[in-house]
C-alpha cells in the first residue's frame, strides 16, 4: 500500500458554495431533522443502557447505579464518536436526511473529532442557545459555531458523490 500525498492536500474549490451550491442546498433544515432523529435514537440507547446499569447495580450492590448520573452524556458521546467518526461520516439521522460531515479540505472526520464536535455542540448550545443557531445565517457554508471552531462542514451526500 502506497501513501498518496495528494489526498491530504486541500481542494480549495470543492466546497465553495458559489461553485457547488448543491452541496449546501437545504442543509439547515436537514440538520434540524437529523438532530431530532438522533435525539430519539440516543434516548432509546440510553433507556437500554439504563436497564443494563440497573441489573448491573443489583450484582454490584448498588455501585453501578452511580453511572446514572452521566449515562445519557456517555451514550451520546459514544453514539456520535462511533457513527460520525465512522466510515459513513454521518450519524443515522444524518444518513436518513442525506447529509454527511467533512473536514474543511474534504477528509472524513475521525472518532476523536466527532466526540469533540458533540461536546462543543452541547457546550455552545447550552451557553448560547439562540446565538449558536444564528451563526449559520451569516455563514456562507451554513456552518454552526462548533463547525467553524473545528473546521468541519456538513454537505449533501448525493451532491458530494457527483463529479
Amino acid at each position: 500500500m502506497t501513501y498518496d500525498a495528494s489526498y491530504d492536500e486541500p481542494k480549495r474549490d470543492q466546497f465553495d458554495p458559489m461553485a457547488n451550491p448543491a452541496l449546501f442546498d437545504g442543509i439547515r433544515s436537514k440538520r434540524v431533522f437529523a438532530f431530532l432523529i438522533d435525539v430519539l435514537l440516543v434516548a432509546f440507547f440510553t433507556f437500554v443502557a439504563g436497564v443494563l446499569v440497573f441489573f448491573l447495580g443489583i450484582f454490584t450492590l448498588g455501585l453501578a447505579w452511580f453511572f446514572y448520573a452521566f449515562l445519557w452524556q456517555a451514550v451520546a458521546l459514544i453514539y456520535t464518536a462511533v457513527t460520525l467518526g465512522g466510515p459513513n461520516a454521518a450519524t443515522p439521522g444524518m444518513r436518513a436526511m442525506g447529509i454527511e460531515m467533512r473536514l474543511w479540505y474534504g477528509a472524513k472526520p475521525y472518532a476523536l473529532l466527532a466526540a469533540m464536535h458533540v461536546l462543543l455542540f452541547w457546550l455552545s448550545f447550552t451557553l448560547l442557545t439562540p446565538l449558536v443557531l444564528l451563526v449559520s445565517l451569516f455563514s456562507d457554508r451554513k456552518r454552526l459555531l462548533h463547525d467553524l471552531i473545528l473546521g468541519t462542514i456538513v454537505v449533501n451526500s448525493p451532491a458530494l458523490s457527483r463529479p
